[in-house]
This record gives C-alpha cells, structure tokens and sequence, in this order.
C-alpha cells in the first residue's frame, strides 16, 4: 500500500452509522443489526436472522477531509449450492450526497446454503478492506453503503485525515417494512434496492426494515418500528404470508389489524402507508407454499398450493390485495393519516410484460428502477402519503 500520509486507524462505533437499530460487538468489531436483540431473541428461524443482521439500507456517514478511505470488513456470503458463487456485495462511497465509487471485499466467511436440504454451513475465512482512493480534499461528508446481502462485520477505518460522525441530516425519517423485495433481492448495489432510489428521490432518510422471507406479520417487529422514531411509515404486506403459506383468512385480517394497532402505539398521527404485493404470477391466483425449482439449471421458483383451496380461506395475492384494501378503508374512517397503495401500480401486467421476473418472484434491477420511481411518483409527490406539508 502507497500513500502520501501514514494512515489514522479508527475503530467503528455506533455513532458512525446511520439506517441500523442496533449493534452488536463481536470478536472482529461492530456487526449492525435491523432489529434490536429483544426482538432478536423472538426470531424463530435462521432464515429471519440471517436477513435481519444483513445491513440492507445501512451506511457509515462521517465528516472528513480524507482523501483516502478503507472499511476493513468480516463480510459474511451466502453461497447457495448447486449454484455458481454470486458476485461479491458491493459497497457504495457517496460524496456529499453524490454517488462516486464503489468495490467489493474478497474473502470473508461463506454460508453455505443447501435449499432442498433445508441446512447451512458456515465456513470461515479471512477480513478484508474495501478501499476508497482520490476523494476530494476538502470537508465533506462520505457514506459507505453496506453490501445489502451480506452480513457485514465492521473492523476499522483507516483514514489519511481524522473522521468524526456526520451531523443529523435534518431530513425526514422514512420507517418501511417488507419482504426481499424490499429487502433488495436481485439490486445489483446497496443504493439500487427500490426503498433505497426511492428515498433519494423523494429526499428522506431510510430506515429499511426489508427481510428477506420475513415480512410475516411478526409482532417483535411491530413492536420494533412503534419504538422506532420515524417521519414516515410503510408496511408491504403479503408475499411472504402466500409464499410462506403461514396463515388463512381468518388470522389474516386479524394479524394486519394487531400489527398495524401496535404501529400506532408508538405513532398515533404519523404518515402509514400500507403496501400490498406487487404483481407476481405464480402466485396470484395460487396458494403456497413457494419451492425452489432448479429444472431450468438456475434457481426459480414455483407455488405448490391448489388454486381450489382458496374457498377455504387459504390465501393468494389477489384476495390478501383485497382484504387489505377493505381494512385500510375501515380503518381511515378513524385515522386520517392511514393510506393505501396498491402494489400493482408499482409493478403490474404492463411492467411485468416489459421487466419479467428472473427467478419468478424477485425484481432485477430494472424493475428495481421502476419500482422505485412508481413509488416516488405516488407518495412522495403532491397528493401522495409522504408529501411533504404545504408551508
């Protein structure tokens, strides 16, 4: 390594990040959490805990005069097998806003993943750095967006100049729940997942409580986003619940009424949007649960219900879409700041049609692209949910 100043190293704090909850201190550093450990501790699968500890929408943000910058990192991958390895996560460097570069850290542990098995192992590897070389030699503020898919232990920060935390943005705080969708399954950069597009473009700050197959009504989650201080809320609901096949009608309605009364505990008047699903084919009109499929040599996916089972309460996109509809306007009878959008306006027939699904179920960054401008256009502009007040 050849520098023109010997490097400051700086441990990682919690005062460094922004769009986490919690943070948990590990042998190797900092490991950024989007759930707090009460919550933690009600997680009841791997799958849940492995999404919630990858830091989708979470960055550093410091006050700097660097010119050089280096994130030394355990990252964590997931390697699904029978399939090639996936590209390494990516970390963003934004510039006073602006986006610069960007790298990936090699190495790192491998999760190993066995689908039809229902098993993981873990296997250990080494840190690694990403690097940053060149920035403007001026104050400015950088952030370094965390690979959105892979836990991310943080080490240290090696600096040519001090760094201290950036100061509050003074933006709003944007609170979203929902599936790997939201999560960013499929983004190819943590600043191209749709919430993470959507909030640059509508100004606010992300709090992104996106879980891959976890947007299951949970009530630790609930509880998490009432104690949550946010500007702004959104919950998209339903994917999970069909592809999960975790629930009928009957405890649907129910369970959207318990996570929503919680919400308001903690936020009686804020701006909730509820989201329902976005078009998704096979599973319209079909139950779950959802299977893997690697027929094709890649991995897709495919609903295993009977379609003739929904009399008999068993849920699908369409009805989980109209009994959301139904209960958000009961419900705005009596809170006026309670909305509802359509998941289908963000992605329907006509974007599908244009921007398929290439697993049958997640976006690719395209669609990333359109989801996130769709959901701009609706809430964040005059009329919207989230428009900013008059005045």
């Amino acid at each position: 390594m050849s520098t023109a100043h010997p490097l400051i190293t700086t441990p990682v704090t919690a005062d460094l990040l922004r769009g986490h909850l919690d943070v948990e201190r590990t042998p190797h550093g900092l490991l950024p959490h989007r759930l707090p450990a009460r919550a933690r501790r009600q997680v009841p699968d791997a799958q849940l805990a492995m999404a919630e500890a990858q830091p989708s929408g979470v960055r550093l943000a410091l006050r700097t005069r660097a010119t050089v910058v280096e994130l030394e990192t355990l990252p964590t991958k997931r390697l699904y097998r029978g399939l090639p390895a996936p590209a390494d996560g990516v970390y963003d460097l934004l510039v006073d806003g602006r986006p610069t570069a960007h790298t990936t850290v090699a190495g790192g542990n491998t999760r190993v993943i066995d689908m039809a098995a229902g098993t993981a192992e873990l296997r250990e590897g080494p840190t690694g750095t990403a690097r940053f070389t060149g920035l403007p030699a001026r104050d400015k503020t950088v952030e370094i967006w965390l690979p959105h898919t892979e836990i991310t232990e943080l080490v240290a920060l090696h600096t040519d100049a001090p760094v201290t935390p950036a100061p509050d943005s003074g933006l709003r705080r944007w609170l979203h729940h929902g599936s790997s969708i939201s999560h960013g399954s499929n983004a190819d950069r943590p600043t191209a997942t749709w919430p993470a597009l959507a909030a640059a473009a509508g100004g606010v700050d992300l709090v992104n409580l996106g879980f891959g197959g976890g947007a299951l009504l949970d009530p630790f989650t609930a509880r998490a986003m009432r104690d949550t201080p946010a500007d702004l809320i959104s919950v998209k609901i339903g994917i999970n619940i069909v592809n999960a096949d975790v629930m009928r009608l009957r405890a649907f309605g129910p369970a959207v009424h318990g996570f929503l009364d919680t919400v308001r505990d903690g936020h009686p008047t804020t701006p909730l949007l509820v989201v329902s699903p976005v078009l998704c084919p096979v599973q319209e009109d079909t139950p779950g649960p959802l299977a893997p499929d690697f027929s094709s040599g890649t991995l897709k996916f495919r609903a295993t219900g009977d379609p003739a089972e929904r009399a008999a309460g068993r849920l699908t996109l369409t009805v989980i879409r109209t009994e959301l509809a139904r209960i958000v306007a009961e419900r705005a009878a009596e809170d006026e700041q309670l909305h509802y959008l359509d998941g289908l306006a963000l992605y329907g027939p006509a974007d599908h049609a244009e921007l398929p699904l290439p697993d049958e179920v997640h976006p690719d960054p395209a669609a990333h692209r359109r989801i996130a401008e769709n959901f701009a256009r609706l809430a964040f502009a005059p009329g919207g949910a989230f428009a900013r007040p008059a005045g």
